[in-house]
């Protein structure tokens, strides 16, 4: 593979950009099936919105199992839609008020069966649902100003408005959000990188059929979907890599469309900046050693895409995901 293409895709994801859904995969179930949403896949979306005064923007629950309880608008996302608009969706039914994103914040996840995208975002318009129009989807909207006491539904939001605040006084990593492209299954696509002291770079290609960085793929049976997204590349790595020390570093770039026949666009693809190391303390002028045949190192020359990747890898600049 030529520099030209392999720089092109580097850079394509250093935007904040998808790549087509590859046509292989280098680590993946046997009989891998497409994903369908609400069967095999559940997604949820979340929103973090603040008003000028720094108080976020929060849910009292109609919901019987947590009737009366507060918590960020949040939900499943619905057959057809893309993940902005379920966050919208959801945002609007549940506070009455219009919204855009601003940014990923974060991804979390507990395997195919549970993936839930958070979102930094700002009100738009609408206006703030009371009491007089609760429904099904929430009993009424306020402003919260962290300080009240509020009977929350769980404290797991709390770290995510913590993540937000910071995100607004200092950006973590670049505005990225859902690039629409269709992926059939849950899979990451792995951009791993051996970096030395002295800046020299490498990227990981697989080099079966057409080179490419290198795609895994999570199953989809009941007992696939609630393995870590993470394994596969785990699985992967631990073949082709056997005796480094890896650093999943965040997201890239996520991919997703939703709006197409059920079962051929339900899937979403993770693009991941890994980054790995030897094993021994003494550093090394030269990328760990390949254990599987059809992979090799390649080495990035100096330029526009080498000192964007090298300052991402320094500063950890990318979406976290969390298992």
């Amino acid at each position: 593979m030529a520099w030209q293409e392999v720089e092109q895709k580097l850079e394509t994801l250093l935007n904040g950009k998808g790549l087509e859904e590859p046509e292989q995969y280098d680590e993946a179930p046997e009989n891998l099936q497409p994903v369908k949403l609400k069967k095999s896949v559940s997604y949820i979306v979340l929103a973090v919105i603040f008003n000028e005064q720094k108080d976020v923007l929060v849910i009292q629950e109609a919901k019987q199992e947590c009737y009366g309880k507060w918590y960020l608008p949040a939900g499943r996302m619905e057959l057809n839609e893309s993940i902005i608009e379920a966050m919208k969706r959801e945002v609007q039914e549940e506070t009455g008020l219009e919204c855009e994103p601003r940014t990923l914040l974060a991804v979390q996840e507990h395997g195919p069966s549970w993936i839930r995208y958070v979102f930094l975002a700002e009100t738009t318009g609408g206006t703030l649902k009371t009491t007089e129009e609760a429904d099904a989807e929430s009993l009424q909207a306020t402003w919260w100003d962290r300080i009240t006491s509020l009977s929350l539904r769980a404290s797991d939001i709390l770290p995510l408005i913590d993540l937000a605040l910071q995100y607004q006084d200092h950006p973590s990593h670049p505005l990225t959000l859902p690039h629409q492209i269709a992926c059939t299954v849950v899979s990451q696509r792995l951009l791993v990188t051996f970096s030395t002291h002295t800046e020299d770079l490498w990227v990981l290609l697989a080099a079966e059929g057409s080179p490419h960085l290198p795609v895994t793929a999570c199953g989809s049976t009941f007992a696939e979907s609630r393995i870590s997204i993470r394994v596969p590349l785990y699985r992967l790595l631990k073949h082709v890599l056997p005796d480094v020390k890896l650093q999943t570093r965040g997201i890239l770039a996520l991919q997703h469309l939703g709006k197409a026949p059920a079962g051929t666009a339900d899937g979403i693809c993770l693009n991941l900046l890994v980054s790995v190391r030897h094993n021994e303390a003494v550093e090394s002028a030269t990328p760990p050693a390949i254990h599987r045949e059809g992979f090799q190192w390649f080495p990035v020359p100096n330029g526009t895409v080498k000192s964007h990747l090298l300052q991402r890898l320094s500063t950890n600049t990318v979406v976290p995901l969390h298992s």
